[in-house]
C-alpha cells in the first residue's frame, strides 16, 4: 500500500472504532455515534470539512430515499399483524397440528413464513409468547426439562427470523443491496430462499440440540396491548403475510417472459413499495373488519409503527452517511484494486467487510449498507454475480451478535437467558447463519 492508502485504512478504522466507543461505552444512540464516525473518517482521510458534510448529506438522503418507505410500510404491516392477533392465530394453529417431536420444525417453518414481511424485532415480539406457551405444553407432555424444552422451540424460531432478515428481500438490508449492486430482485429472492432453508435448519433445530443443554431461563418480559380484537380468519391472515413476497416474485418472473401481456403491471407489482402499500391497504379491512375506522385501532397501529420507524430510520440513515464518506474518501476503489491484485474472491471480500462493520457497529442493516456501498467497483471489475454478492454480504451482516447489537439485548430480555448464555445460544446461532450462509453461497457460485 502507498502512503495515501494506509492513511485511508487508518482513517476508516479510527472512525469506526470511535463510533463503537460512543455507542457502547458512551451509551449514545447509533445515529449520533455513526455520524461522528463518518466525519472522523472524512477528516482523517484528508477530505475538506465541506466535502465531508456533503457526503454525509448524500449518504443519508440516498438511504432514506431508497429504503425509508419500505421500512415504514413493513413496520406498519407488522403492527397490523401484531395488534389484530393474525400472526399469533396463525402460529397457534400451526403448532396445534404438530406433535412434540415435530414442534421445533414447525416453529422453524412458522418463523420463516411469518418473518418474510416483518422486521426481526417485530417477528420476535409476535412469536415468542406463542412459542413459550407451546414449549410449556411440550415439556409437560414429554416430561423433559422445561427450560431445555422452551429453548428447543425458541432457537428454531430465532433461526427462521434471522435467515430471512439477512438473506431474503424485501427485508431492507437485502433489498438495499439489490438496488446498490444492480442485482436482479427475483433471482436474489430465489437464491436467498434456496440458501436460507438449509441454513435455518442447521442454525435452528440442529444447533439447539447442543447449545441449549444446561441453560437456565429467567422469566422473559411480556408485551401487552389494551386492544380487544377477535383474531381474523386464518386464510386472510396467511394471505396478508405472503402477499408482498408473492407480488414481487410474480412480477419478477413475469418480466422474464418476453412479450407477456400486462408486463407494465407486473413490473409495478414487483416494486417493493407498491407491493407493501397494496398489502397495507388490503390488510386493514381483512384484519380489522368494520373496526378499521375506530380511532383507538388507527392510533395503536400508527403509534407502534412510528415509534419503531424513527429509531430504525435514524440508525440506517447514519449508516448510509458513514458508507458514503468511505466511498468518497476512496475506500471502494482501494478494495477493488486489492481484489484484482491479490485475487481475493469478491464473495469472501463482501462477507469480510460486512463482518467487520457488524462487529464494529452492531447493526446488521448498517453492516449491509456500508458493505454494498463500497462493493460496486469490485463487482463491476470481477464480473461476479451481483445476486451472490448480495447474499454473501447479507450472511456477513449477522456474524456474532454481541453487546453493541440492540438485537442481542432484545433476545436476552425476551428469551430470559443470562448474558453468558445469550452468547452461547443467540450469538452462536447468528454466527452459524453467517458461516453456513457464506459456505452455501460459495457452493452456489460453482453451480450457476
Amino acid at each position: 500500500m502507498i502512503g495515501h492508502d494506509m492513511q485511508l485504512v487508518i482513517a476508516a478504522l479510527t472512525g469506526i472504532l470511535l463510533a463503537v466507543l460512543m455507542i457502547v461505552r458512551g451509551r449514545l444512540h447509533p445515529f449520533i455515534g455513526l455520524l461522528c464516525g463518518a466525519f472522523t473518517v472524512g477528516l482523517l482521510a484528508g477530505l475538506p470539512l465541506s466535502a465531508v458534510a456533503k457526503a454525509v448529506q448524500k449518504g443519508v438522503g440516498d438511504i432514506i430515499g431508497g429504503t425509508g418507505l419500505v421500512v415504514a410500510l413493513g413496520l406498519s404491516l407488522g403492527a397490523m399483524l401484531h395488534l389484530s392477533g393474525a400472526a399469533a392465530a396463525l402460529a397457534k394453529s400451526a403448532l396445534q397440528l404438530t406433535g412434540v417431536r415435530a414442534a421445533p420444525w414447525a416453529t422453524l417453518g412458522i418463523a420463516i413464513i411469518v418473518g418474510l414481511p416483518l422486521f426481526f424485532e417485530t417477528g420476535l415480539v409476535l412469536l415468542l409468547p406463542i412459542v413459550v406457551a407451546a414449549a410449556e405444553e411440550m415439556a409437560s407432555r414429554g416430561g423433559t426439562d422445561r427450560d431445555a424444552a422452551k429453548l428447543r422451540l425458541i432457537m428454531p424460531a430465532l433461526a427462521g427470523l434471522g435467515v430471512v432478515h439477512a438473506l431474503v428481500p424485501p427485508h431492507p438490508g437485502p433489498l438495499l443491496a439489490v438496488e446498490a449492486l444492480g442485482a436482479n430482485l427475483g433471482l436474489t429472492m430465489f437464491y436467498g430462499i434456496l440458501i436460507a432453508i438449509p441454513t435455518a435448519v442447521i442454525a435452528g433445530p440442529v444447533l439447539a440440540r447442543f447449545t441449549t443443554r444446561g441453560v437456565r431461563l429467567a422469566t422473559p418480559i411480556a408485551t401487552e396491548t389494551n386492544l380487544v380484537i377477535a383474531p381474523p380468519a386464518r386464510l386472510p391472515s396467511l394471505l396478508i403475510v405472503l402477499l408482498p413476497v408473492l407480488m414481487i416474485a410474480t412480477g419478477e418472473l413475469g418480466q422474464m417472459i418476453p412479450g407477456m401481456r400486462g408486463e407494465a403491471w407486473l413490473a409495478a407489482a414487483s416494486n417493493p413499495v407498491v407491493a407493501l402499500l397494496l398489502t397495507n391497504l388490503l390488510a386493514l379491512p381483512l384484519l380489522f373488519g368494520k373496526r378499521l375506522r375506530e380511532a383507538a385501532i388507527q392510533e395503536a397501529v400508527w403509534h407502534e409503527t412510528m415509534g419503531a420507524a424513527g429509531a430504525i430510520l435514524l440508525a440506517i440513515g447514519a449508516g448510509g452517511a458513514l458508507k458514503q464518506v468511505l466511498v468518497t474518501a476512496g475506500l471502494s476503489d482501494l478494495l477493488a484494486r486489492t481484489v484484482l491484485m491479490y485475487s481475493i474472491s469478491p464473495l469472501v471480500l463482501g462477507w469480510l467487510v460486512a463482518v467487520a462493520i457488524r462487529l464494529a457497529a452492531g447493526s446488521a442493516t448498517v453492516a449491509t449498507i456500508t458493505a454494498v456501498g463500497i462493493m460496486p467497483g469490485v463487482v463491476a471489475g470481477s464480473g461476479v454475480s451481483p445476486e451472490l454478492v448480495v447474499l454473501a454480504i447479507g450472511a456477513g451482516s449477522v456474524f456474532f451478535s454481541h453487546v453493541n447489537d440492540p438485537g442481542f439485548w432484545l433476545v436476552k430480555s425476551y428469551v430470559g437467558t443470562s448474558t453468558a448464555d445469550t452468547f452461547r445460544t443467540w450469538s452462536l446461532l447468528e454466527t452459524t447463519i453467517s458461516v453456513v450462509g457464506l459456505a452455501l453461497v460459495m457452493v452456489l457460485s460453482h453451480v450457476i
